[in-house]
């Protein structure tokens, strides 16, 4: 059986000091499941609030349940650009400074691979 670890190659030289799979596994991995899977889910979850307050006659749980189907879409929407704001914060920080720690950075976030 082949190990994963096994085929990972890492170079220290590169921009990210041999961090280039984990930049990686965070910009094509982790940062799409967040910005797509969780607001599809707490718009789903609206979804189903919204049948129980339709379905439902008691006015006062209707207000409850509109209550939390607004505050579920305003979290949907503070998840899905608050990685898009992440990225371009960490995109940008090496063009607005001269520090060459953080161009540095910069450059790995963008392009982990390359040299």
């Amino acid at each position: 059986m082949l190990n994963v670890l096994d085929t990972v190659v890492v170079n220290i030289d590169s921009n990210c000091y041999g961090f280039d799979a984990i930049i990686r596994v965070i910009k094509d991995g982790v940062f799409p499941i967040i910005q797509i899977a969780i607001p599809i889910i707490l718009i789903v979850l609206c979804t189903f609030d919204l049948g129980r307050a339709v379905i439902g006659s008691n006015d006062e749980e209707n207000k409850k349940l509109l209550k939390r189907i607004v505050k579920r879409l305003v979290y949907a929407l503070l998840i899905f650009f608050f990685v898009t704001v992440i990225n371009l914060v960490f995109s940008m920080v090496g063009s607005i400074t001269d520090n060459e720690t953080l161009v540095k950075w910069s450059e790995c976030w963008n392009y982990p691979m390359e040299m």
